[in-house]
C-alpha cells in the first residue's frame, strides 16, 4: 500500500496504517533526533513524543511531503528536549560509569581489515564529531544533520524547518565553517587527505 493511502486510512482512525508508517520513517527521526540531543535514549524518548505527537496532529496534514512533516515535529521535539535539558542540567549515573557491554566492538560490525588502532581511530573521530556537532546553535545543528549526515536537499530542509531557503543554506554554510574548525583542533584523528592547511 503506498503512503497516501497508509495517511488516509490513519487520519481515519487507523491504528495499524500509522504503525507501518512509524516502521518506514522510525530509523530516520531516530538518527535525526540522536544527531541533535547527541544521547541515545534522549533520542528515543524525542522520537517517541515525535510520533505521538504525530498521531494526535495527523488530521493537520495537508499533503505534501510527509517526511518533511514529520522530520519537522522531530527536530522540534529536539530542539524542546535541548531547551529542557538547558533549564535542568543532570549527568546520570550511567553517563559516569562506562558500559561494560560496549568496550569491544560488535564482530558483525566491524570489518575485518580494519587493525584495532584503525578501528579506535575511527571510534575518537566519531566521538569528535557528534562533539562538534553538539557544539553547534541548535538551528545551525538541525541543518548540517539534516543535509550532512540525513543528506536531504536544500528545499527538503527548508520544508522540514520551516525556513527560508536562504536561511537554510547561509545556517550550513556557517555550520560547516564551524564544523571545519573544530575538526580542524583534532586534525591528527582525520584521514591524511584532510590534515593538511585549513
Amino acid at each position: 500500500m503506498d503512503e497516501t493511502s497508509l495517511i488516509r486510512q490513519a487520519q481515519g482512525g487507523d491504528v495499524r496504517a500509522f504503525n507501518v508508517l512509524v516502521r518506514a520513517h522510525q530509523s530516520t527521526a531516530f538518527n535525526v533526533a540522536y544527531r541533535i540531543v547527541g544521547d541515545s535514549d534522549a533520542a528515543a524518548d524525542v522520537t517517541q513524543d515525535a510520533f505521538l505527537h504525530a498521531y494526535k496532529a495527523l488530521g493537520d496534514f495537508q499533503g505534501g511531503s510527509f517526511r518533511a512533516w514529520l522530520m519537522r515535529i522531530t527536530t522540534n521535539a529536539s530542539y524542546d528536549h535541548l531547551r529542557y535539558r538547558q533549564r535542568r542540567p543532570a549527568t546520570s549515573f550511567e553517563e559516569m560509569v562506562p558500559d561494560p557491554d560496549m568496550a569491544e566492538p560488535t564482530p558483525a560490525l566491524t570489518d575485518p581489515g580494519e587493525t584495532p588502532e584503525d578501528y579506535t581511530l575511527r571510534k575518537e573521530l566519531g566521538r569528535v564529531m557528534q562533539g562538534c556537532i553538539e557544539g553547534l546553535p541548535p538551528d545551525q545543528r538541525v541543518v548540517v544533520v539534516l543535509s550532512d549526515v540525513q543528506g536531504y536537499s536544500y528545499e527538503e530542509i527548508a520544508q522540514t524547518t520551516g525556513a527560508e531557503l536562504g536561511t537554510v543554506k547561509s545556517r550550513l554554510s556557517r555550520a560547516r565553517a564551524r564544523m571545519r574548525d573544530c575538526l580542524m583542533a583534532k586534525r591528527e584523528l582525520l584521514p591524511a587527505a584532510y590534515r593538511l592547511g585549513n
